[in-house]
Formats: C-alpha cells, sequence, structure tokens
C-alpha cells in the first residue's frame, strides 16, 4: 500500500471508519476474559446460517480448513476422486489432497467458474465429490451443478470463500446464497474478503446435523466434552476475539455488498468499449446471478505491460495466477491440460475494489487504463 495513489486494498482507512465500535467490541470481550469458543463465536455462527439460509454454521480458522473439514466429514478418503477447478486458490485442491483424495481437474467457462458442462466426462467409479469455486464473488451454475451430482450420486461441497452474500436464482425463480445448496459450504474471512477478520478465520455453513457435530469435534481435538474424547480432531478453533469483529462487521456487510456493486458498474462503464480489455458481467446484467465482486477482473492484452503502467502511476493491481496452478511442478497436476485455466493466467488482473474506494480514485484507475489502451 505505502506509495501507492490508489491501493489495492486500504485496511488502514478500513480501521478508521469502524475503530470506535470494533474497540469497544475488543474491550467487552476482554474485560469479559471470553477468549475461546465463546458468545460471540456463537453468536457471529448463529448470523452466517441464518444470512446463507442454512441450519448451522461452525466457526474455524481457515477457509480452508472449512473445506478440508467439511470433506473429512462427508467421508472422503484415500483414493476417492474429487472434482473441481484449477482456476482457484491452492486451497481448493490442497483440501482433497490432504483428505488423501485425487483431484480430478477440469476447465472453467468465460466466467471463470467451473463449466457444468465438462463434468460428466470425468466421472468415475472412484468420484465421490464435487468442489465448484465460486469464484470472485460470482455462483457457478448451480442448478446444472446439483442435477449432475444428484444423477451421479456425487456430494457437493462448495467453496465459497470468495462469495459470502453472492446468489443464484433457480428456475422456480428461488434466490439461493453461495454456500447453502450442496451438502456443505466453505466461507474464509482472510482479512481483505468481503467480510474480513484482522487475521485468519473461516466457518463451514450445513443443513446436515450429522455434519455439523463432525466439524465441531473435528475443531476442537475430537472433544466431545471436556472429558470425552470422540475422534481424533485438530485445533482449528475460530478465535472469540475475531468473532466479536466479525460480528461488528456483519452489520454492515449488506452496504458493503451494494457499494461494491456500484463500484463494478462505475468500472464496467468508464471501461466499455476500449479494445483489448473483456470486462466481466456488470451487476444485473444476468438475471439469475447476484455478484458480490469479492474481486474486479479484467482479461486484456498485454497485461504485464498494464500492470507495469498502471504500477508507475500509483495504481496497484493483483496478478494472483500468472502461473496456472496445475503448471506448478511440485503439486504433481501437470497430466491436466486446461487450455482455457492457461491462457487466464497469461491474461487476467484484478483492478482496486473495496467500499473506501472513492470517485476520484476510480476515475483516475479508468483514465490510467485508457490512456494506456486507446
Amino acid at each position: 500500500m505505502l506509495g501507492y495513489k490508489v491501493p489495492f486494498v486500504n485496511p488502514s482507512k478500513h480501521y478508521e471508519l469502524l475503530k470506535e465500535e470494533i474497540l469497544n467490541s475488543i474491550d467487552d470481550v476482554l474485560s469479559r476474559g471470553d477468549l475461546v469458543l465463546r458468545r460471540d463465536v456463537e453468536e457471529f455462527e448463529r448470523n452466517i446460517a441464518s444470512f446463507v439460509g442454512t441450519k448451522y454454521a461452525i466457526g474455524l480458522n481457515s477457509g480452508t480448513d472449512a473445506l478440508f473439514f467439511a470433506l473429512e466429514a462427508a467421508g472422503i478418503r484415500q483414493n476417492d476422486e474429487v472434482i473441481t477447478v484449477a482456476h482457484t486458490f491452492v486451497a481448493s485442491v490442497s483440501a482433497i489432497v490432504h483428505c488423501g483424495a485425487k483431484p480430478i481437474l477440469i476447465d472453467v467457462g468465460e466466467d471463470f467458474t467451473i463449466d457444468a458442462n465438462k463434468i460428466e466426462e470425468k466421472i468415475s467409479s472412484k468420484t465421490k465429490a464435487i468442489i465448484p469455486v465460486h469464484l470472485n464473488g460470482r455462483c457457478c451454475d448451480m442448478e446444472k451443478l446439483m442435477t449432475i451430482a444428484k444423477k451421479h450420486n456425487l456430494i457437493v461441497i462448495e467453496d465459497a470463500a470468495q462469495a459470502l452474500g453472492a446468489k443464484f436464482k433457480t428456475k422456480e425463480g428461488k434466490w439461493k446464497i453461495a454456500g447453502s445448496f450442496g451438502l456443505a459450504g466453505a466461507f474464509s474471512f482472510y482479512p481483505f474478503k468481503v467480510l474480513g477478520a484482522f487475521g485468519d478465520g473461516g466457518i463451514m455453513a450445513t443443513s446436515d446435523e450429522n455434519i455439523a457435530e463432525k466439524v465441531r469435534l473435528l475443531r476442537d481435538h475430537g472433544q466431545k466434552t471436556k472429558t470425552e474424547l470422540a475422534c481424533y480432531g485438530w485445533n482449528s478453533r475460530l478465535d472469540n476475539l475475531q468473532a466479536a469483529i466479525l460480528n461488528v462487521k456483519f452489520k454492515h456487510l449488506s452496504e458493503w455488498i451494494k457499494r461494491r456493486r456500484e463500484i463494478a458498474g462505475i468500472y464496467n462503464k468508464g471501461l466499455s468499449g476500449i479494445s483489448g480489455i473483456e470486462l466481466p458481467p456488470s451487476p444485473d446484467s444476468d438475471l439469475r446471478r447476484f455478484d458480490v465482486y469479492q474481486n474486479y477482473v479484467l482479461r486484456v492484452l498485454k497485461r504485464d505491460e498494464l500492470a507495469m503502467y498502471l504500477k508507475e502511476r500509483g495504481v496497484e493491481t493483483l496478478i494472483k495466477d500468472p502461473i496456472a496452478l496445475h503448471h506448478h511442478p511440485a503439486l504433481g497436476l501437470s497430466n491436466f491440460r486446461l487450455p482455457y485455466t492457461e491462457q487466464l493466467a497469461e491474461e487476467v488482473i484484478s483492478l482496486p475494489i473495496y467500499p473506501e474506494l472513492t470517485k476520484g480514485e476510480i476515475k483516475y484507475v479508468i483514465d490510467c487504463i485508457r490512456k494506456f489502451y486507446v
């Protein structure tokens, strides 16, 4: 952030706007001495379950553990196969590997989410689950995906780390929120997410009582009570202090999503008509999706040159995956051929998008990009 006219994220400005509320919540927790799995965690779990539309939510230390524990609780084991994508953060795949299962990677579609039309050709007798990744704040085509999963009796665990609040409308006209379609949904509260903690945090949402109970055990060393162990587990409890902070921030979530959608609309209008740029869908352009714009991602020509040009003018951008995930030799995934994913690795760039961005900052980013291409 230091030295940028328009930083990619601005955590200090974000904090200043909420400082009094946050400090009051921290003081309250510390004054009560409530540090581990106390009422603030329980309140946050209720908030998220209600918001997502599931019966349960279990606070964990990361979105990665939310994925891993969901797979563990669902019974994914050695030699099982789990279908997912490579155009995602490595955690989506590592959760599968840590269960002893084999990731089966397929390509994404034009909206960067899993291409449901490619799923069935990868299903084998060993396939047990699908992990759709709701990327950049957009839902996958969950209606088509759930139809396939039901047909082949497959478990669906949603990676909704970047999609808290994103929605998909079913053919019956009902909106459903990302993370509520499958057996479980995994969310991340990494500091720069739509709803972010001041450290790591995550949650698993589900309406299945057995899955919820298993994950509660897994997050706390398998302790059913302080004197009874039900299984081996891990230490993956959502910190009570972080939960208190997240409860403060949760009250602002809807307004932050609204602002992100406003910014995306301004970007789309300001950057339209430029040769060499492909924009993400505008808010409300797809009547079956409600995007929350966790990230605002462009496909561009001369990507690396654009990034340097913007950096020189004080605009911080992000090129998250210049090497496609399956092309990292250490991961052992080089047998997969995913041409669209590989193309995206060479073309995508993320622009600053967060509620505290000013009109002047947004205009400056747009003007810089236009000058580069026009």
